[in-house]
């Protein structure tokens, strides 16, 4: 456990020392976002653009991380827990690319409709049954498993 707060917090430093505009905390054993990191990423918060978690057993986003990372165009949360998101994440106006594969979603997520700058939505792996009409209409438009995708 002492390695895996180690290496949290090592990431989380150079990304503020190198002034990074992303934050990689992958593959680190989170079960959530730690409150401690809002602290110490506030000189660069504005700055970052890209937020990985994947690969953590995170359940939950919180509307105060959505809140303090408004400004992410890209968002990678694959192989966590999630069953949903905050009705906040409707409100992030520069988001581009969504990584929610391999969770645990059943409905699709529809504050995601919200965000007109998403370009791409990867939710491969989830056991998702439930879709609104209207996102029905709109998946037509939308390249959702896109074969182009870094993921």
């Amino acid at each position: 456990m002492g390695d895996a707060v180690a290496n949290v917090a090592r990431r989380i430093n150079e990304t503020v020392e190198e002034e990074k505009d992303t934050l990689d905390l992958s593959q680190s054993k989170l079960i959530n976002f730690p409150d401690g990191v809002y602290k110490v990423l506030r000189s660069v918060q504005e700055k970052i653009h890209v937020i990985t978690l994947a690969n953590n057993e995170i359940k939950s986003l919180t509307s105060k991380f959505i809140t303090n990372f408004s400004q992410l165009r890209e968002l990678n949360v694959e192989g966590n827990n999630l069953t949903k998101l905050p009705d906040v994440i409707g409100t992030m106006l520069h988001l581009t690319t969504i990584n929610l594969a391999r969770n645990k979603f059943t409905a699709f997520p529809e504050k995601l409709t919200d965000i007109k700058t998403l370009e791409r939505i990867n939710l491969k792996g989830n056991e998702i049954t439930v879709f609104s009409p209207v996102w029905n209409a709109q998946l037509l438009f939308l390249s959702w498993f896109t074969a182009a995708s870094p993921w």
